[in-house]
C-alpha cells in the first residue's frame, strides 16, 4: 500500500459497497549473493534498479534487505496477482545487481552483522542499540486489515491475541541461520524478542490506555518513537488498520495469501463480537508467551497450545481450532473451502521451516537450503482459493496435557 491512495483505500469499504474490510501486505526479503548465499549489501541499488522496472520498493532497516507493498484489496484473487508481480519484479531488479531475492526469516548463511541502510533514524537506532541493531537483519510478512479507527484497533488486536502462536507456527520460515539448524521453526521470532516492545502485545483496555504505555516507553528512553513499537499486532502508525507482524515472511505467495485470508477472517470475527457488545479474553502475558515459546520451537511439526482452553495439542488441531473460530468470517468472505485446502497442503507438505530442513538433509549442503528458498520465493500454485476440501477440523486429543499457567487475567 503506497503513494497517496494509501490512506483513502485503506477501509472496511469496498468499491462495490459491500462491508468486508480492506487488507495488505508488507512484505521483507533478503538479498544474498548468488554463488555463496551469504547476505549482499545492495539494496539501495536494487531499488534504484526497480524503479526502472516501474515498481516501488523500500528500503529495509539493513542494507542487505528490501521490502514489497501490495497494493489495498478486497479480493484474494487481487492480493495473490499483486504480490506475484511484486515479488517477481523484486527478484528481476535482485538478477539485474547480481543478488538473489530470498522470502526467509534470517540469513542462512553469512556474518552475524549485517550493515546499516544509511537514513538518518537507522543510524540513530544503530547509535542507540550498538550490537543488537546489527544482526536485526530478519524479514516478516506484515499484514493490514482495515479498520474503522484506531480504538477498534486496538480492541481487534485484543481479540487477536490467542491466536498469535497459531500464525506463528504456521508460517514459521527460519530455522536455518549461519549455516547452523537452531533448532527453533521460527529463529527469526526469538532474534526479535531481544528487543523492546516487540511480540506479544499487551492487553490494552483502550487506545488511550495503548498511547500512554507507548508514551511511557518514549519518555523513560526504552525507544526512540512510536516508529519502534514492534508488538506482533499494532494499530498502524498512519493507516486505518490493524497491524498484523508476527509472521516470518512466507516462503511462497499462496503462504502468504492464506495468512493475509485467516487473519483477515480473524479480524472480521473480533469486529463482529465488538458490535454485539462483547469483550476480548484477557490471555495473560505468561500464557501467551508460553504459546509463542512453543510456536517458535516447533512450527507445525510439533506441538501448540490451546490459550482458549489450556490444552497442549498437536500443531494442526491448533490450526483446526483456529479455522473453526473464524469459519463464519470465511464462509461470509466465499474463501472457507479454499482456506481449508491450503491449510491442508502446509500441514501435509510443511511450512517453510520444513522445507529448509529437508533441503539441508539432502545433503547437508546450506546451499541447497538458499537454491530451495529461492524458488519457492517465486512460486505460485497449489491449492487455489477458489475451491478445496470440505474440512479441516481435527480432533483435541483427551490426554492432552493442560498448561501450567493460568490463562487469562483477573
Amino acid at each position: 500500500m503506497s503513494g497517496s491512495d494509501r490512506v483513502d483505500a485503506a477501509g472496511t469499504v469496498e468499491p462495490d459497497g459491500w462491508v468486508h474490510p480492506s487488507m495488505g501486505v508488507e512484505e521483507e526479503f533478503l538479498l544474498v549473493d548468488p554463488s555463496t548465499g551469504h547476505p549482499l549489501p545492495c539494496s539501495l541499488a536494487v531499488v534504484e534498479a526497480a524503479e526502472k522496472l516501474g515498481v516501488r520498493l523500500q528500503l529495509e532497516f539493513t542494507q542487505c534487505q528490501v521490502e514489497t507493498t501490495s497494493p489495498v484489496c478486497w479480493h484474494t484473487h487481487e492480493l495473490r496477482t499483486g504480490l506475484a508481480e511484486m515479488r517477481s519484479a523484486a527478484a528481476d531488479a535482485a538478477a539485474q545487481c547480481g543478488a538473489r531475492l530470498l522470502a526467509v526469516g534470517v540469513p542462512v548463511l553469512g556474518s552475524a552483522v549485517l550493515p546499516i541502510t544509511d537514513i538518518r533514524r537507522y543510524r540513530t537506532i544503530a547509535s542507540r542499540f550498538g550490537y543488537l541493531a546489527g544482526t536485526r537483519g530478519v524479514c516478516a510478512g506484515h499484514v493490514h486489515v482495515g479498520v474503522p479507527d484506531r480504538e477498534t484497533a486496538v480492541q481487534v488486536g485484543n481479540y487477536l491475541r490467542p491466536w498469535l502462536p497459531a500464525l506463528l507456527a504456521l508460517t514459521a520460515n527460519s530455522p536455518i541461520h549461519r549455516g547452523v539448524d537452531t533448532g527453533f521453526a521460527s529463529w527469526r521470532s526469538i532474534m526479535l524478542s531481544r528487543w523492546p516492545c516487540s511480540g506479544p502485545p499487551p492487553w490494552f483496555a483502550s487506545v488511550e490506555h495503548y498511547d500512554a504505555v507507548v508514551e511511557e516507553m518514549v519518555e523513560c528512553g526504552v525507544i526512540l518513537d512510536e516508529g519502534m513499537i514492534n508488538w506482533d499486532v499494532r494499530p498502524s502508525a498512519h493507516l486505518p488498520t490493524v497491524e498484523v507482524r508476527v509472521s516470518d515472511v512466507p516462503a511462497t505467495v499462496d503462504e502468504t495469501v492464506l495468512l493475509a485470508t485467516v487473519v483477515r477472517a480473524l479480524v472480521m470475527t473480533a469486529l463482529r463480537s465488538l458490535s454485539r457488545g462483547g469483550c476480548a479474553p484477557k490471555i495473560t502475558a505468561e500464557a501467551l508467551q508460553a504459546g509463542y515459546s512453543m510456536a517458535a520451537r516447533e512450527g507445525l511439526t510439533g506441538h501448540g497450545i490451546d490459550l482458549t482452553s489450556d490444552l497442549v495439542v498437536p500443531a494442526p488441531d491448533l490450526l483446526g481450532l483456529l479455522v473453526s473460530h473464524v469459519r463464519s468470517a470465511l464462509e461470509e468472505l466465499g474463501e472457507y473451502r479454499a482456506a481449508v485446502a491450503m491449510l491442508t497442503k502446509v500441514v501435509r507438505c510443511g511450512n517453510g521451516a520444513s522445507r529448509q530442513r529437508r533441503a539441508l538433509r539432502k545433503r547437508n549442503h546450506v546451499s541447497d537450503v538458499t537454491a530451495m528458498a529461492a524458488q519457492s520465493t517465486l512460486l505460485v500454485g497449489g491449492a487455489a482459493l477458489s475451491s478445496g476440501a470440505d474440512g479441516f477440523s481435527p480432533p483435541i486429543r483427551r490426554d492432552s496435557p493442560r498448561v501450567a499457567v493460568k490463562n487469562e487475567l483477573p
